[in-house]
């Protein structure tokens, strides 16, 4: 029972980091972000729920099956740490860009959180390389989410 409960549960936590910095950011999206200057290839923000739902969901599945392995195993515990400290990374991006409207200093986290997601990939990538696959998607989000930040920061 517990190999389904821990993925579950994981997947719960994600959602609420995203949802709880995303709670105490909302207004300044319908605000502040609409009016700065943003590159061409900014997506439409109706785009920005359904791909972080999917995101944490991965990431919440994968960390879940990385405790599934063995929560005493010394590497699980170093990998599920990573995880736990970027996943604070995750949540405080929100709250630096859209909370203090401070671009600049998002970029900058912005950039350790995509770093904290390269280490954890690697971390899960040598106990069950499956997990680590499943981060693709949310590299590739935060390499582009990056180039989105930066931009935004230089435009205004």
């Amino acid at each position: 029972m517990a190999h389904f409960f821990r993925p579950l549960l994981c997947v719960f936590i994600c959602l609420l980091v995203g949802g709880g910095s995303g709670f105490l950011t909302v207004d300044s999206i319908s605000t502040w972000y609409v009016d700065i200057n943003k590159p061409f290839f900014n997506p439409p923000n109706w785009i920005f729920g359904p791909v972080w739902t999917t995101l944490y969901t991965l990431m919440g599945v994968s960390a879940g099956l990385i405790w599934n392995t063995s929560a005493k195993n010394k590497a699980t515990k170093k990998a599920l740490l990573a995880f736990s400290l970027h996943l604070m990374l995750n949540g405080l991006w929100s709250i630096l860009f859209f909370g203090l409207k401070n671009p600049e200093l998002a970029f900058a986290e912005i950039l350790l959180l995509l770093t904290s997601i390269i280490y954890y990939t690697a971390l899960f990538y040598r106990i069950r390389p499956i997990t680590a696959w499943m981060q693709a998607p949310y590299i590739a989000w935060v390499g582009y989410a990056s180039l989105l930040n930066g931009s935004i920061a230089w435009l205004n």
